[in-house]
This record gives C-alpha cells, structure tokens and sequence, in this order.
C-alpha cells in the first residue's frame, strides 16, 4: 500500500511542475472562473447558467489538463517507459489523473462559491458532480492516448469544449428536429437535467436515472480507454 501511495504521489507531483511549466494550460483552466465570476456579478442564477460554467470546467480542466498530461508523455517519449516501470496500470492511471481530478473540484468548488450556487440538495450534486469528473478525465485520458502531443491534444479538446460545453442549447431546437432528442441522453444534458430535478425538490428516487446514465457513459469510457492503454503497451 505504501508503495502504491507512493509512487501515485511521485506521478502527481511530476505533473503538477509539468503543468506549472506549461503556461497555456495552466492558464487555461481559469476561464471558467471568469465565466463564474461574471455570472455572480451580472447575478445569473438560473439552473442552465450554473451548469454551462459546471460542463465547462470539466471541458477545459478534467478532459484538457488529463489529455494534455497524457499527450506529453507521449511527446517526450516518456509514455512507454512509464508503461514498463514498476507501477502497475492502476497506480500509473491513478497518478496521472490525480491532478486533473484535484484541479477541477478546486475550479468547481470556486466557481460555486462566485455564482452563489446553493443547491437544495448538496449530496445529490456532489454525486452527480464526481461522476461527471471522472467521466471528464476518461475521455481526456482517451485523448491523449490517440494524439501525439499537446498540441493534438489542444486541438483535439475543442470540439469536446464545444459539443459537451454548449450542447445544452440544442435542446431550444429538439421539438422543431426530433431527432436531436437523441442528445438528451448525453452526460452533459444528464447533468443540466438532474441539477432542474434537484432544484424542483426531487431526491435520489427522482434522479437516479440520470445518475445511471452518467455512470454508464463513465463505465464505457473506462473500458475503452483501458483497451486503448493496453494496446498503446504492446504498439512498437
């Protein structure tokens, strides 16, 4: 155990100064501060404006900051030898998503602070909230596996900043093209529609659909990146 936490750590604390170093990621992850922050200024407290600051942040921290960690280790060759060390797949993935995991609950933790955002029920929220993190962090890790470097990776994130940020609005337009209620199914949308239930008074009876659906989309991404990681292991 002791081993395992440590070699986590040394991970954590690799990408913490590979991040610091990168002065457009790490500057990046604060644009949904500026959204909060101005939401809270121009007093939008609407269940939409929440949690299209909420999508982004985990766009543009969970998803980017994990692909962008992933594709410099394959930039700098470094990956593969990763692979080779003595910490297992769990340890490795466990470390290089620490970080992203740690980031983007600080970014939502303060931008619900700057919007004022005070949910009926906090346990339903969180939930919802640490499903949709680790959701985040498994397309970015998937990402990064299939760029080549951080800049792949960046342009790669901003179709993901676009369609899981902004896809919300596509519901304006769902009774005029049915076939876009096919979106509704989307973690991003599950999301905005668990936070309405909650803030309607629902409870867990009320919203455990929505929280299924999001652990569905997270189980298939782990899968999917668990095969891809493996097949990045014996790729020459």
């Amino acid at each position: 155990m002791n081993y395992t936490i440590r070699r986590t750590m040394a991970i954590f604390q690799k990408d913490y100064k590979d991040m610091m170093k990168n002065l457009y990621v790490s500057t990046t992850i604060v644009l949904p501060l500026i959204m909060a922050a101005f939401y809270g200024r121009t007093g939008v407290d609407t269940v939409d404006g929440y949690f299209l600051v909420f999508n982004m942040t985990f766009s543009v921290v969970a998803a980017y900051i994990q692909a962008s960690l992933i594709a410099e280790e394959k930039e700098k060759n470094t990956l593969r030898g990763l692979m080779l060390s003595p910490a297992s797949t769990g340890e490795i993935m466990a470390g290089k998503s620490l970080l992203s995991f740690v980031s983007t609950v600080i970014i939502l933790f303060i931008s619900a602070i700057f919007m004022r955002f005070q949910p009926a029920d906090p346990a339903i929220i969180v939930t919802a909230l640490v499903i949709s993190t680790f959701f985040y962090i498994a397309l970015g890790t998937l990402l990064g596996l299939v760029t080549r470097s951080v800049m792949e990776a960046s342009v790669a994130i901003l179709p993901v900043l676009l369609f899981f940020s902004f896809a919300p609005f596509a519901t304006v337009f769902m009774d005029e093209y049915p076939i876009l209620k096919i979106a509704e199914y989307l973690p991003n949308l599950q999301l905005v529609e668990l936070g309405a239930a909650v803030e309607a008074g629902g409870g867990f009876e009320d919203v455990w659909s929505n929280l299924l659906i999001l652990i569905s989309w997270t189980a298939a991404l782990l899968v999917a990146v668990v095969v891809m990681y493996q097949k990045k292991m014996i790729d020459k």
